[in-house]
């Protein structure tokens, strides 16, 4: 009996010996999956919300009719916008809020090449954690790692796109006429550096909702790829 019960003691100890050698070779979590396999879906996942939702902003009304990134006037300009509608000036004041979107929707067709380079060049220190955070935890990634770059590039586009649109011109023609008005304090907002912010924001928001829709629906896991990665998150 003592001899039977040394013997499982033994098997036991070298089975558990064995059965940690064993685990210690499997791949971290049992996928197989490494970190730069994880930052390669990650960022085929932001290229698909570029694809599929950033692209819709560049159409007539993508700002403009999408409520989620609508860019709204600056709380300088609300002020300005109720005085035009006071005083019967309503249908100037809705143009300059729709040419404020017109900027962004001409502005994003011209950058989306910017966004796409970022992501190409994104590093994920942590892809694995950022895997598994939030819904949109890899855009918000991206937006930490590149707005102030792409700020500086997408600025100038702003800019280009206002003349385009005759935005700067519109607008100069509210802010005089405001200006001019008995009783108002004169306003002379930066426009362009207020529409680039906001069109930004825009961009990011349309990435997360692909990334939070890849994240949460496998059916809109398209690739083999993104099937391997976001599996480990579901």
């Amino acid at each position: 009996m003592k001899r039977t019960l040394l013997c499982l003691l033994v098997f036991q100890l070298v089975g558990c010996t064995e059965l940690q050698q064993v685990v210690n070779q499997l791949p971290q979590g049992g996928t197989g999956i490494g970190n730069a396999e994880i930052a390669q879906g990650l960022r085929e996942a932001l290229n698909m919300g570029i694809e599929k939702q950033v692209n819709k902003l560049a159409n007539e009304n993508g700002f403009f009719r999408n409520e989620l990134v609508k860019i709204l006037l600056p709380e300088e300009l609300q002020k300005v916008d109720k005085t035009l509608r006071d005083v019967g000036l309503g249908n100037l004041a809705d143009e300059g809020l729709k040419i404020i979107n017109r900027a962004a929707e001409d502005a994003v067709g011209e950058a989306t090449p910017i966004f796409v380079d970022a992501v190409k060049g994104i590093t994920f220190n942590d892809a694995k954690q950022i895997l598994l955070g939030a819904d949109n935890a890899a855009t918000q990634y991206l937006e930490r790692s590149t707005k102030t770059q792409l700020y500086g590039k997408f600025n100038p586009i702003i800019k280009n796109s206002f003349q385009k649109v005759g935005a700067d011109k519109i607008w100069s023609n509210i802010i005089t006429k405001y200006n001019n008005l008995p009783l108002t304090n004169d306003v002379n907002p930066d426009l362009t550096d207020y529409t680039t912010n906001e069109a930004l924001e825009g961009v990011y928001t349309m990435i997360a909702l692909e990334e939070k829709e890849i994240r949460t629906k496998a059916s809109s896991r398209t690739t083999d790829l993104l099937k391997r990665v976001f599996s480990l998150q579901d």
